[in-house]
């Protein structure tokens, strides 16, 4: 069955890639999206040209784009881009499909996500794409800093932190850091559970809204690192409680009640909301544009993770 890259709803006999539901939702008046004018191995080269000209930089190969709707493509561009587009990488297999579909799950599980999808490249591959959410209509900027510039740490010294120095951050620097707590555990319980080993500083942020309120950004760079790295050691890649594997419930329980200072009712009603999405997450990832292997990887994962949280 074709399902439509964005949704994965089943597609109709009309209509190719991309539903026009999806269409919709990527913006309002796009009658059609053309296929990507690229290879991946094209995508590479062309990030790695431009890699001193913009500043989306990092591990795995990314290009800042535009979508042109009147065409009904997406435009590579060097400046004010309004999404960020990720290609296939030869040494991390299927990572777009992987993000695509973890960030899936993030959004049912009511954490707030910024609209993302796959697309089509012209050598039949798929990309992922995601919308900017630190930019404003013409790519005016929206002030924003991940906790590496908070905490002046690098690249790389990004992973020498712990999760109880992220629940200072949030407390030293957003407006209402209390009320951030919640969302910042719903995070990392998702995180665990979905095998992400890989947030790290860089993949926290905080934005400057409109009003002047800083708080935590849509949640970013969701992956099932687990599944896609081979022999992987770590569950986190910040420690917590000077642990890095090995996590139980008690674990996250003294997190949540010493560092985030929240009840240990509030504590288990977040992990429970959590795990109530099983379920509906096995169904998302069997629907989803991963490979029968790496779909069962996934699963495992999630089920033994889960287990661990079980009360």
């Amino acid at each position: 069955m074709n399902r439509c890259l964005f949704t994965y709803e089943p597609l109709k006999a009309t209509e190719h890639l991309y539903s026009k539901i999806g269409l919709k939702k990527l913006n309002a008046a796009l009658k059609s999206l053309a296929v990507f004018p690229y290879t991946s191995k094209q995508l590479i080269r062309e990030s790695q040209r431009l890699a001193g000209k913009i500043s989306i930089q990092g591990v795995q190969p990314k290009l800042s784009v535009k979508l042109a709707v009147a065409k009904g493509v997406f435009e590579v561009v060097e400046r004010n881009g309004t999404f960020i587009v990720k290609p296939q990488t030869g040494q991390l297999p299927e990572l777009p499909e992987n993000e695509d579909l973890t960030m899936h799950l993030a959004k049912t599980a009511k954490i707030k996500v910024p609209w993302h999808g796959l697309i089509a490249c012209e050598d039949e591959t798929r990309a992922y794409v995601i919308k900017r959410f630190d930019r404003q209509p013409r790519g005016v900027k929206i002030p924003q800093e991940d906790f590496a510039q908070l905490m002046e740490a690098s690249r790389t010294t990004k992973y020498e932190a712990t999760m109880e120095h992220i629940a200072n951050v949030v407390e030293r620097y957003c407006t209402f850091g209390r009320a951030e707590m919640p969302e910042l555990f719903r995070r990392l319980i998702f995180s665990f559970l979905t095998g992400n080993e890989d947030m790290h500083l860089k993949n926290f942020s905080l934005l400057t809204d409109s009003r002047g309120i800083v708080k935590l950004t849509p949640a970013y760079d969701l992956l099932n690192s687990t599944i896609a790295i081979a022999d992987p050691i770590e569950e986190l890649a910040l420690s917590l409680n000077d642990k890095k594997h090995g996590l139980t419930l008690d674990d996250f329980m003294l997190y949540a009640i010493d560092s985030l200072q929240l009840t240990e009712k509030l504590a288990l009603k977040e992990i429970k909301s959590l795990l109530s999405h099983l379920d509906a997450w096995r169904k998302m990832i069997e629907i989803s544009f991963l490979s029968d292997e790496m779909k069962a990887s996934y699963e495992h994962v999630l089920t033994e993770r889960a287990r661990r949280l079980q009360t």
